[in-house]
């Protein structure tokens, strides 16, 4: 038996919950309603004051405290599978727990199942009020996305179920039904149709999309529907991931994505975002320029909705990028801004070096090298990918100083440090092409127009070349 109990199921999901969660969880384990063996009571104290004092237990110990030798009832044979089967039923309360606590965060599914309870008992009143309050509640709330017609079509199969009970000469809302139904699906098959198309791009499988080519077909039949945002904003999308060239489409997704982002949970927002986030990357590999300014616009939608947080936090992969495409758009005093304002969302192992290497490149764009590099110099950049943004940041600013002894010792410095680093793939060949080329540059006989040429068309043929463009412009 596992002695630690730090390394069990229900350890982990009770340190998961906060504080109030935990007091939660103690108050429905102590009612008799949900539990009536005081030996779970006794292991949720074990656990949580364990969790509360960072304490290590073993569960030996845990074992004597809720089965003492003394005790008549103990199970001296096998205490190791009783300590087992009573782990087993306490993580049972917690996801009993969790499940009632989600249910409960919506009060429409607790008034629609009341409403079938009522149904079931003949009380017609209480039925009505109950359906009332569901559809109401469905209606105030701002999202419309594929649960919304769930719910829609469940109160509506509610509905005529009262009403198909004994009534038959009373008109049935079956259109009603069948509306909702035939909406709840086709916006849930487009949602899983974009997430499996992606998925199936990154990891190449494939996979059979049943029923969508109909619903494609019946949604171009009526294109009223796609002005209904869990249906129009999915179509658009599926079209441009499976058409990678179709500008014009994504123009219009992104159009509704800014429009709709309050339509929609943040956890669904945030993964549109991302689709559209990973396109418009795509896109700018392929030299598309004015997908900078995509992405920075989809970037700052998900500011604004609060999208890019996770845990409360902005990830430093997603700090960078936006301070690149902002710089890349000219919009130097909105990267000041967002800098100020978002450092603070960066966690606090990442935000010092983060904040200096952005100040740097912010400084670079402005041609204040010496600012540059005194805000390069003011920070430790553990992070690999940081660390080579700051390489590279240095290396450009020789270059365009006229530094060339400095340069020349940088680059043996930068290519030294890349083949000791464990990178691989395209990230390694993209560093070594950077320290490759910027030799070339230095090395190119002035005036020689041939030369030139060829080395331009070597640079634009690279297929791992991040700084390609920066390159280009030195050649012109």
């Amino acid at each position: 038996m596992e002695s630690k109990m730090e390394k069990t199921l229900v350890w982990q999901a009770i340190e998961a919950l906060n504080p109030l969660e935990r007091k939660h969880l103690g108050q429905w384990i102590r009612s008799e309603y949900h539990n009536r063996k005081p030996e779970l009571v006794h292991l949720y104290q074990c656990i949580t004051e364990g969790i509360k004092q960072a304490k290590p237990l073993e569960k030996e110990a845990v074992t004597v405290v809720i089965y003492p030798k003394k005790d008549p009832f103990t199970p001296q044979k096998d205490p190791d599978s009783a300590i087992r089967l009573l782990l087993s039923e306490l993580l049972g309360q917690v996801e009993l727990f969790l499940a009632h606590r989600n249910y409960l965060s919506n009060g429409a599914h607790i008034d629609l199942l009341a409403a079938a309870t009522y149904r079931q008992k003949g009380l017609d009143k209480h039925f009505q009020q109950s359906l009332n309050a569901a559809e109401k509640k469905w209606e105030q709330q701002s999202y419309r996305h594929s649960e919304y017609f769930e719910a829609k079509a469940a109160i509506a199969y509610e509905k005529y179920q009262f009403l198909s009970a004994g009534r038959r000469t009373t008109p049935l809302n079956l259109q009603e039904v069948s509306d909702n139904t035939d909406l709840a699906f086709m916006a849930t098959k487009l949602r899983q149709a974009c997430f499996a198309l992606t998925h199936q791009t990154v990891y190449n499988v494939n996979y059979d999309l049943g029923l969508l080519s109909p619903t494609l077909s019946y949604i171009e039949s009526c294109p009223e529907l796609l002005s209904i945002p869990a249906i129009g904003l999915y179509y658009f999308c599926y079209q441009f991931l499976r058409d990678q060239t179709s500008e014009e489409i994504f123009q219009i997704f992104k159009s509704q994505l800014i429009t709709h982002r309050t339509r929609f949970p943040d956890d669904e927002m945030r993964s549109l975002h991302l689709l559209a986030l990973n396109y418009c990357i795509k896109r700018i590999n392929q030299t598309d320029k004015p997908f900078m300014k995509e992405a920075l616009d989809i970037y700052k939608s998900g500011l604004e909705g609060d999208l890019l947080l996770e845990n409360g936090h902005l990830s430093p992969f997603a700090f960078n990028n936006i301070v690149a495409l902002a710089l890349r758009n000219g919009e130097k005093d909105w990267t000041v801004q967002f800098i100020e304002q978002y450092n603070i969302k960066l966690e606090p192992r990442h935000r010092e070096a983060n904040y200096r290497l952005n100040l740097a490149r912010v400084a670079y764009a402005g041609q204040l090298y010496n600012d540059a590099l005194m805000h390069l110099q003011q920070a430790d950049y553990k992070d690999l990918h940081n660390n080579m943004i700051a390489r590279i940041l240095q290396m450009k600013i020789f270059y365009e100083t006229d530094e060339w002894e400095t340069l020349d010792a940088h680059l043996q410095s930068m290519q030294t440090f890349i083949r000791r680093q464990r990178i691989f793939g395209y990230h390694k060949t993209n560093y070594l092409n950077i320290v490759k080329y910027t030799k070339k540059l230095i090395n190119q006989r002035p005036n020689d127009r041939v030369e030139q040429h060829k080395l331009i068309e070597k640079i634009r043929n690279e297929p791992f070349f991040t700084e390609r463009e920066w390159f280009l412009e030195q050649l012109q």
